[in-house]
């Protein structure tokens, strides 16, 4: 398992949200290019970059953020906003290594099979590896459009249906847990690793210590995101670094 510090951008601003309540948000004093520059310069070779603005529907971040990240070497996993095949394909071939897709895979039932025939079927890059798919989960109630809205898709049909069409990336997030640093919401992973076990899962939410990460780690989870414990303080740049080469897992 490696971890993957996450930068979330609300209004061109570094943030963080509690239980992704827009309204319960912690603004920093760094920027973007700033948080990208500490981790790189510190060899971390992966991070997590949310559109907060663009989760909801707003899209002034983007020309912003692109511009930011294409001047990185860093591998980069992106979210918020992500509403069409087209999108996702210029995102992936612009560099982004891969892109998390979420409200328009739970409200377009047409969004995923498409997405699917477009990459299985592509020449070039490592087809639906680049896709990971979002699973925002509030009480085992799958979340969307910046966690506002409710699905009454059930949380199990919707990862099979996913599986069914290839896509085996999951980005899970208990919003119960996110923005606490409260712990990780474990009891959540075992439940989808017990029904899929072979899903590769990137936990989310929660995370405060070191600690946490290696309680994580023993769920056989493939990543774990963490954002506020860094900004708070509470893991290093380096103990992640640190982390990531023990791990020897290949980016």
């Amino acid at each position: 398992m490696y971890i993957i510090p996450a930068i979330d951008i609300l209004d061109k601003k570094v943030v963080r949200l509690r239980e992704g309540n827009y309204e319960q948000a912690t603004f920093y004093d760094v920027t973007l290019e700033e948080m990208i520059e500490r981790y790189q310069s510190n060899g971390t070779e992966f991070v997590h970059i949310i559109d907060l603005n663009g989760a909801k529907g707003d899209f002034s971040n983007q020309e912003y953020l692109f511009d930011i990240i294409r001047k990185t070497e860093m591998k980069v996993q992106y979210g918020g906003g992500v509403r069409s095949i087209e999108k996702v394909k210029e995102l992936i071939d612009a560099g982004i290594h891969r892109v998390i897709v979420g409200t328009q895979a739970i409200t377009n039932p047409e969004f995923l099979p498409e997405l699917s025939r477009a990459f299985t079927h592509r020449e070039t890059g490592s087809g639906t590896d680049q896709i990971v798919v979002a699973i925002d989960v509030l009480d085992e109630v799958i979340k969307y459009s910046g966690w506002m809205e409710s699905s009454p898709i059930k949380l199990m049909d919707y990862v099979d249906t996913c599986l069914n069409l290839g896509f085996f990336r999951f980005l899970c997030t208990d919003i119960n847990k996110d923005g606490k640093l409260g712990g990780a919401g474990v009891e959540l992973y075992q439940k989808l690793l017990d029904h899929s076990p072979f899903i590769k899962l990137i936990a989310s939410g929660g995370i405060s210590s070191m600690d946490d990460i290696r309680a994580v780690q023993q769920y056989k989870v493939e990543a774990c995101v963490v954002g506020k414990a860094i900004y708070e303080g509470h893991i290093s740049i380096d103990e992640i670094k640190d982390w990531n080469l023990k791990s020897l897992i290949s980016f």
